[in-house]
């Protein structure tokens, strides 16, 4: 697929956001944006490991159909989920239903925890491996960078699951800590004021 190509309005995009109808609105007002919410940080982390193996289409188009299985991601209500979850969702024909998955958010919900008590948020931990601007490759020309390698190798030795490298770089690109826009995309220089003016998250005790 071409880096870029020009949407319906006759503007240049990033070119993967023309492959389904649903990308678009993502790519324009998400993807890149800077992110601080712990649960969307959350949410993000679970749905780039439920992609493993799928397309982003089917887990973008399944997307309302998780946050009401997961309670909107709230991670300290996931972590109390049992069997009879994992059942339960194991049934639920709207999201995907892979054991191994399920059980890897109830276990990340976990250590989510554990990171909020010692970090004071998870967006204060997630936010220290934002690499330098100058140390990025061309935007869409890797899969994954030390930075990445850095988090997941930090996420694994914490306990979390299907937290990869190129599955984390992919978290960082979609959250904001990476401007990966094209240079010729319409969104890039938007995402780019909107990292300027956030306020990255920092020990709140």
């Amino acid at each position: 697929m071409s880096a870029s190509a020009v949407a319906l309005d006759g503007k240049p995009r990033c070119g993967w956001c023309s492959a389904a109808p649903s990308f678009l609105a993502y790519h324009d007002t998400e993807w890149g944006q800077p992110v601080s919410d712990d649960h969307r940080l959350f949410e993000k982390l679970c749905l780039e490991g439920f992609q493993s193996g799928l397309s982003w289409r089917t887990i973008l188009d399944k997307r309302e159909n998780f946050r009401a299985a997961f309670h909107g991601f709230d991670f300290d209500k996931i972590a109390g989920f049992g069997e009879p979850d994992v059942e339960r969702l194991l049934k639920n024909e709207g999201i995907v239903r892979h054991r191994g998955k399920i059980e890897a958010v109830i276990n990340n919900a976990k250590r989510a925890q554990e990171l909020v008590a010692r970090e004071g948020s998870l967006a204060a931990f997630v936010w220290r491996f934002e690499p330098h601007p100058t140390k990025l490759a061309d935007p869409q020309t890797v899969t994954t960078s030390p930075e990445a390698v850095a988090l997941s190798k930090e996420l694994k030795k914490l306990g979390w699951k299907f937290v990869g490298p190129t599955t984390v770089y992919a978290f960082m690109q979609a959250m904001g800590l990476i401007n990966d826009h094209v240079a010729e995309c319409v969104i890039r220089s938007k995402v780019e004021q909107a990292r300027k003016k956030f306020k990255r998250p920092g020990r709140s005790r």
